[in-house]
Parts: structure tokens; C-alpha cells; sequence
């Protein structure tokens, strides 16, 4: 079928959604919803069989949803209406939750249902949820509906059938406002103070006072061992706050200044808040016996050493490279064969911290300091002749994290992952993490072009295929980490160690000789340079742009080639 991807924004479901469909035969095409005349235009273009909202914020026209099958992604159990389903379903601590695949009509999130998927709730933040069980319930949804559409044997159900009254037991819910998700610190336990945070994550984070600005607060954690006075700011680490509770304590890694002349970044909360004046409560990489925020920890189990680093939204700052790359070279000295990094399990990386170098006085200086850090590390991983890595990836990666996984001597990848090993998205830049001399290694010139040009998601089926990863596997987090266990204990036996070590320190010698990577790393730095500091301000809009959230002003031609295929005078329309 001809399928119209009609979204706010290319966001992590939409791009599985695109992936997943795209490999099973669909013709797939996408379209940003940045009006209404630009929308209808679209779909006149690419006259689709069936019109697909992953994530879209906006009702569908009437003429569109009267016109073609319009379905709607939404992320609640049958029954659930409005734009807070996760949101409520994670405060209220819901056991069972789901995914419904609605045809849209004139009530909101009240079409008839093609298809539904349920889940059993963790608690974990929206995001987490959202990335994993969200996203598997709605492929697995979509798939199902589209298959009884396409051969006659879709019987869906109407919402107001008592018949189905056993199924559509969902309410609606009014959007969830900052009066109730708002902490009341000489109340709330610390349940309730994570579960408020988990029900906000990403947006519209929470809204609180602390040292007597206005701010809105993001990721927490919690804490087992430091107590204080309830709402008292009681430590500090890694950029994180660990603010007091009734019952115990929780870290807030991230706030957003509130006030309405700040610059609204979501940044690590110590740069929110002047926090010189709190506790340090430095904690080394061992794991800890009890809860708290530890933002990379180490592990090591016989002959493996596992090291996860859970950094937000996979960005990764100067200093987080640095850390890093403190701890791996820590792990490199012990007597361990094998080396696992893990990331974290919704990201694995992205790359360069955008908030952070947007936050610098100097941009152009962050980025040159963020790129060499990350460099830095590469280097060391590449360099390593004592023990063979693993890159095992339970979450998303992109950008300069695929090609950071690439210079370890394998990649495993949790089955649904997604991968963007492009760079091209952010304002033309071109990239170091010494991606031409690691991609190469594993693609041809052809299939590389492909990827770079082409700026799609990489579902791990693809991925597999091509050679980019060597294998994925585990329907979820816990069966992926179970698997990694095994392999790694595998790879640590001597014999199987000895011989994958031999190979790796040869073909290194032999590709340094042909040609060091202190040349990869320079040409590809002058050209990141340009990207930094040059004429060409592209890479800074589109920076600017992604961290402040910019509404796409047009659809990205590549990921539309219903409009490709028509002259650029026919779609005026859409441009801003």
C-alpha cells in the first residue's frame, strides 16, 4: 500500500513506524503538519491508500479523514481520549496500559478502533515508556490493522457499541495541567514526587521553585541513603540536584529556567541553579547496593567488564567524553578480556551535546572542545590492544553515536532499535568520531553514499543486512541484556579471546600503515571546522533550531517523495 505518514515531527515512533512498514513493502512517504493547506496539498500529491498519524498534535480536516482511512496512533488503552493518556495512566499507577489504532472522525480520539495492543505499565518515565512498550504495541497494532484492510477482514469497533463495552473501557481525560502535576515537597512522598516527574519527562516537565527562581524540572531518580529537611536541596553530582522529600530523597538531573526572559534550555540542573553552596556527594564507577544517580557505573563479572552510561536524550558533553573515557580506561587496566558498553537504555547515543554547546559563550568554541573529546574517546577504543568491546545497544543511536559504536569490535543491537548514522540533518555537518575511516570497514562506497544521502531511519533487520551491525536480537531490554551477558562470557573464553585479538591488533597495524588515523582525524576536523566556524552558519541555525524546537516550517524533501516527484512551483505552499 501506498502509506502517508502524516506527523508534528520525524519523532522516535514516527521513525520506526516509517522503518518497520517501509520493510515489510509499504510505499512510504511523509508529511509535516504545518498547515492545513500545505496537508491537503500533500496528500493530493501522493493520493495514498491509507494516511497514518504516528504523533501528530493537530486534528485531521474534515474533508482529508472523509476522503481517505486516516489512522491515529494513540497512545492509550480502547476508550482512553486526549492529549495526557501516558501522562495520566503513569500518575494515577496504572497496572495494564496499550496502544489503539483509531480511525479519525469529528470527536477527538473518538473514531471507530481498527486495532489495539496492551502492556503491562513499568515505572519509568514517559519517555522510557513510550520508546518501548508504546512503540512495540503500535507497530504490532498497525500491522495487524493494515493486514485485515487489506484483505477484507477488518471489522472495526465502534466506541458507543455496547456489544464492545468489555473492551472500550478507557475514559477521557482532560489535558493534565501544571496544578496537578505540581510537587508539594512537605507532602508528597517520594513515590509521588517520581511518579509526578515520570508523568511529565520531556514535556511539559514540572513546574516547581527552587533558590527562588521559577523553574521546570526533568529526569528523576532516586535516592536511598541522604535525608533532609522536606524540599531542601541536600547534594550534587555530575549535574545533578538531590532535593529532600518527606520520606526519603530524589536527584533532578535536569531543569529549565521558567522566567520569561531566560533562555528556556533544558540543561544538567546544577546549571540551572547555582549549586556551589550544596553538598558534593561524589560516588566512584562501582555500582551502588542502594538506589541513586549514577550517571556512568562500572561492573565487572570474572573476565567482562560492563560499563553503562546513561546519559540524557544520548547526548554526550565535553566532559561526559571525558569521563567516559576515564572509565574505559580504567576497565582497559583491569585483567578483564571483554569490555561491554552499554549506554543507556532508551539511548545509546546521539552524539555531541547540542544544549550544552548552545549554552556556551562561544558555541563554535563547545562544539570544536565536544567533537575532540569525542574523538579523544574513539581513539581509545580503537586503541585498545588488551581487551576485545562490545557495543551492545538496548537503546536509539544517531549521529556521532553510531560511528561511536562503530569502533568497537562488534555491534548487538536490541531488536526495534533505531539507528541514524548521518550527520547531514544538522545543518550540513560533516562529521569526525573518524567515521570515514570506521564506516568503510563495514559498508561499500555505494551503500555508504546511500545512508548519507538519503538521512533515514535504520531499522536493525536493515541494519543487519547491510553489515552496518553484526546482529540483533531480545524482544526487550531484559532479553537483550540477558543475551549480552552470554556473549560477552563467550567472547572472554581464552581461546575464543586469543584468536579475535590476534586478528584485530594485525588489521590495525596493517590500516595504520596503509594509513594513520591521526589523518582521518585531521581532515575530518578541517572540515568540522568549516562547519564551526566558517561562513556557511548552517550548522548553528539548525543547532538553534532543534533545542529550542522550532515548528518545521516545510516537509524535508527526503523524506518526501510524493513531492520529489512534482515541480518545486506545486508545492509553495508548504514552504514557511
Amino acid at each position: 500500500m501506498r502509506i502517508l505518514l502524516l506527523v508534528e515531527s520525524f519523532n522516535s515512533l514516527s521513525q520506526r513506524v516509517y522503518a518497520e512498514l517501509s520493510r515489510d513493502g509499504h510505499e512510504l512517504t511523509v508529511e509535516f503538519d504545518v498547515h492545513e493547506d500545505a496537508t491537503r496539498q500533500g496528500v493530493g500529491l501522493c493520493a495514498p491508500d491509507v494516511i497514518i498519524a504516528p504523533y501528530l498534535k493537530r486534528a485531521i480536516p474534515r474533508d482529508l479523514w472523509s476522503r481517505y482511512p486516516c489512522l491515529i496512533v494513540h497512545p492509550g488503552i480502547p476508550g482512553d481520549r486526549g492529549p495526557s493518556a501516558l501522562d495520566w495512566a503513569i500518575l494515577e499507577g496504572q497496572g495494564e496500559w496499550g496502544v489503539t489504532i483509531l480511525q479519525a472522525n469529528d470527536e477527538l480520539d473518538g473514531g471507530d478502533i481498527w486495532a489495539f495492543e496492551m502492556f503491562p505499565m513499568r515505572l519509568a518515565p514517559k519517555g522510557s515508556l513510550y520508546r518501548h512498550e508504546v512503540t512495540e504495541a503500535a507497530v504490532s497494532a498497525l500491522r495487524r490493522a493494515l493486514a485485515a484492510y487489506a484483505d477484507g477482514t477488518l471489522r472495526p469497533i465502534g466506541q458507543r457499541d455496547v456489544a464492545y463495552s468489555h473492551i472500550v473501557r478507557g475514559r477521557p481525560h482532560p489535558p493534565m495541567t501544571q496544578a496537578e502535576r505540581g510537587i508539594d515537597w512537605q507532602i508528597d512522598t517520594t513515590a509521588t514526587v517520581l511518579r509526578k516527574i515520570y508523568a511529565s519527562d520531556g514535556a511539559p516537565g514540572v513546574r516547581d521553585r527552587l533558590c527562588g527562581h521559577t523553574v521546570t524540572l526533568y529526569g528523576a531518580w532516586p535516592e536511598a541513603t541522604l535525608r533532609g529537611i522536606p524540599g531542601a536541596l541536600i547534594g550534587r553530582r555530575d549535574g545533578a540536584l538531590c532535593r529532600a522529600t518527606v520520606d526519603g530523597a530524589v536527584w533532578i538531573t535536569h531543569a529549565q529556567d521558567a522566567r520569561g526572559g531566560g533562555r528556556g534550555l533544558k540543561l544538567p540542573a546544577t546549571m540551572v541553579i547555582e549549586a556551589a553552596a550544596i553538598p558534593a556527594r561524589p560516588i566512584g564507577w562501582e555500582p551502588q547496593s542502594l538506589p541513586t544517580w549514577q550517571e556512568i557505573r562500572c561492573e565487572q563479572e570474572g573476565a567482562v567488564c560492563h560499563i553503562h552510561f546513561a546519559f540524557h536524550n544520548g547526548a554526550m558533553s565535553t566532559d561526559q567524553c571525558r569521563r567516559l573515557a576515564d572509565a574505559y580506561r580504567a576497565m582497559r587496566d583491569t585483567d578483564a578480556r571483554v569490555i561491554v558498553l552499554h549506554g543507556g537504555p532508551d539511548y545509546w547515543s546521539n552524539g555531541i551535546h547540542l544544549h550544552r554547546i548552545e549554552a556556551a559563550d562561544s558555541p563554535a568554541d563547545e562544539s570544536w572542545r565536544n567533537i575532540g573529546a569525542m574523538d579523544d574517546l574513539v581513539l581509545e577504543i580503537l586503541g585498545n590492544d588488551r581487551q576485545l568491546t562490545i557495543a551492545a545497544l538496548s537503546g536509539n543511536a544517531a549521529a556521532g553515536g553510531v560511528f561511536l559504536a562503530l569502533a568497537a569490535d562488534a555491534i548487538f543491537a536490541r531488536r526495534g532499535v533505531i539507528l541514524n548514522p548521518h550527520y547531514k540533518n544538522m545543518g550540513n555537518l560533516y562529521g569526525s568520531e573518524y567515521w570515514t575511516y570506521l564506516l568503510p570497514r563495514r559498508l561499500d562506497a555505494q551503500e555508504r553514499a546511500r545512508l548519507r544521502a538519503g538521512r533515514l531511519p535504520v531499522d536493525t533487520a536493515t541494519a543487519v543486512a547491510i553489515g552496518l551491525i553484526d546482529a540483533a536480537f531480545g524482544c526487550s531490554s531484559t532479553e537483550f541484556m540477558d543475551g549480552i551477558a552470554r556473549l560477552a562470557r563467550a567472547w572472554s573464553a581464552p581461546h575464543f579471546w586469543r584468536a579475535r585479538m590476534t586478528e584485530k591488533v594485525a588489521i590495525r597495524a596493517r590500516d595504520e600503515a596503509q594509513r594513520p588515523l591521526a589523518e582521518y582525524r585531521a581532515e575530518e576536523l578541517t572540515q568540522m571546522r568549516r562547519n564551526f566556524y566558517g561562513f556557511d552558519r548552517s550548522y548553528h541555525v539548525a543547532r538553534h533550531r532543534f533545542v529550542y524546537k522550532t515548528p518545521h516550517g516545510h516537509t524535508p524533501l527526503y523524506l518526501a517523495p510524493h513531492r520529489r516527484r512534482h515541480p518545486p512551483e506545486r508545492h509553495e505552499a508548504s514552504r514557511p
